[in-house]
């Protein structure tokens, strides 16, 4: 048993930081009573921790390689729990928002090292097996947070959602540091070709930073204002200078962050796209049926948890029980029609969300979607890593993982503008609300009960149906957008993918490259990652 103690190490970490994207969505009504805080800083409670997640994936394998990877996870860990405290203690909901920033620069050298430490610490048949362990622990962990988070919240309070990292964090480093042997880092070895693309990092960081922020300040400062047509201008001249920088690098022998000519291949382009919708359109409207079942149907926590759980269980028994069968496919079958039943989990959902719809609504809609991911997602690196060189298969891996967390940040900032516009119309039609956008603000940010319980007692009903309509109507535009994304998504994969020259073979299920590769990327992650 005492070789698997590496193994737990690592699981123990995916565990906590898988959990902490799904267990905050219950939360969130929780968080917006305490500090009375807006829709916009909902969003960048979810969208901070995926924002930096993403932004700093690739940095961190560069860093990993070079400092050594055990090194790099256990500050990761640490960064981890030291922000996980920080959230739990957040007095206001710009120094939560801050915390989960830093929370998600932890995930990301978790994120990233992690597979590492497994390819050195097994060979052979115990690669695979811990490969699959570690794939089935990511989707145990997704599929728990929102239940957990339910319970904490509930029965505790929602700082406790964070505070429970803090001892998970602390085996996992000590354990980490006595059982798993550490590598050696390549300092010395590297020279001009191994710098780190930290300019590169910046200008992504940037570009993806600024553009999340117009998506979500948009609807409230105005498409056209000043303030968000400049921010629009500071994502294109970031996202300029990103492509020249790593266009420089790599004409210089150096070692990009992304190699921009591996867009130029129509099945990587397709990957990249097929991931980065797939993640947006599965999970950027979790944050709003959250909401929905809380602040509108008067849902408990651990009730809405409940009612959220079907997506990653589904996705989760899926990917556990047919994962090694979907590897003998061609990879754009699984991926493309995984993306297809989203979109049609998505329309399920969409059929039930009427003025009278309750959380049974959501059962089927969420089922489909969530065996949708369950196909996709497993396969997702390895055929990224399988259209490219051997030598860029770590990259490759990376790139996939940072699209995915970009999608679900983009799809968050997208979906909870459509939201708004469209709850704000809907309540501007029914010509009894003074200020339609505030009130719109007000469902948006969880305070449904507080605009009911404001209105007159006798028109009291008559107000509880029109939040009824208006909510179903916003999470119909929401449905409707996320179903022609993940519709796209699979059209695309089924057009641009076709099968490699080069078999990329994999370990455990989720495929992992045998050869050595700079950043080695594990593909199942998680569907909620």
């Amino acid at each position: 048993m005492r070789k698997w103690w590496p193994l737990t190490a690592v699981c123990l970490g995916a565990f906590i930081l898988l959990v902490d994207v799904t267990i905050v969505n219950v939360a969130l009504p929780s968080m917006a009573d305490d500090f009375n805080a807006s829709f916009t800083s909902l969003q960048w409670v979810i969208d901070g921790y995926a924002l930096a997640l993403a932004a700093l994936l690739l940095a961190c394998g560069s860093l990993a390689d070079r400092f050594g990877h055990r090194r790099f996870y256990v500050y990761g860990l640490g960064v981890f729990a030291l922000a996980s405290l920080m959230c739990g203690l957040a007095p206001t909901a710009d120094v939560l928002i801050a915390a989960r920033v830093v929370q998600g620069a932890g995930g990301a050298a978790m994120f990233a090292t992690a597979p590492a430490l497994l390819l050195t610490s097994y060979q052979g048949r115990d690669r695979g097996t811990a490969f699959g362990v570690w794939g089935a622990a990511n989707g145990a962990a997704a599929a728990a947070g929102p239940l957990l988070g339910g319970l904490l919240t509930e029965h505790i309070s929602w700082p406790t959602i964070f505070w429970v990292n803090l001892p998970i964090a602390a085996v996992a480093i000590a354990l980490t540091l006595r059982v798993v042997r550490p590598d050696q880092p390549r300092t010395r070895s590297l020279g001009a070709a191994g710098r780190i693309d930290l300019p590169g990092a910046a200008a992504f960081t940037a570009a993806a930073g600024t553009l999340t922020y117009g998506l979500i300040r948009g609807g409230d400062a105005g498409w056209t204002s000043t303030e968000i047509l400049a921010v629009f201008a500071v994502t294109a001249l970031a996202l300029g200078c990103f492509v020249v920088i790593e266009h420089r690098a790599a004409r210089r022998g150096g070692v990009p962050m992304l190699d921009l000519a591996l867009l130029r291949r129509p099945s990587f382009a397709g990957l990249m796209t097929g991931a980065l919708l797939l993640q947006g359109s599965a999970f950027g409207c979790l944050v709003l049926v959250s909401l929905w079942l809380q602040s509108v149907l008067g849902l408990s926590p651990v009730a809405a948890g409940l009612a959220l759980t079907p997506l990653a269980a589904s996705s989760f028994l899926v990917a556990a029980l047919a994962g090694r069968h979907i590897q003998r496919l061609a990879p754009r079958l699984p991926i493309g029609a995984g993306l297809l039943l989203v979109a049609a989990g998505m329309l399920l959902l969409r059929t039930g969300m009427t003025a009278d719809a309750g959380r049974a609504s959501l059962i089927w809609g969420l089922v489909v979607a969530g065996i949708g991911v369950g196909l996709a997602t497993p396969v997702l690196v390895s055929a990224a890593t399988s259209t490219v060189p051997p030598q860029q298969a770590g990259m490759a891996g990376g790139a996939v993982n940072t699209f995915r967390q970009l999608g679900m940040t983009l799809a968050i900032a997208i979906l909870g503008a459509v939201f708004t516009s469209r709850t704000a119309a809907a309540l501007a039609g029914s010509g009894t609300v003074a200020d339609p956008d505030k009130g719109a603000a007000a469902l948006a940010a969880g305070q449904a009960q507080h605009l009911m319980d404001a209105a007159p007692a006798a028109q009291r009903d008559a107000a509880q149906h029109l939040v009824h309509q208006a909510y179903a109507a916003g999470l119909d535009r929401v449905f409707l957008l996320a179903a022609l994304a993940a519709a796209l998504g699979g059209l695309v994969v089924l057009t641009l993918v076709r099968p490699s020259n080069r078999t990329a073979t994999g370990s455990h299920s989720g495929g992992t490259p045998s050869a050595p590769v700079p950043r080695p990327q594990q593909d199942s992650v998680s569907s909620a990652v």
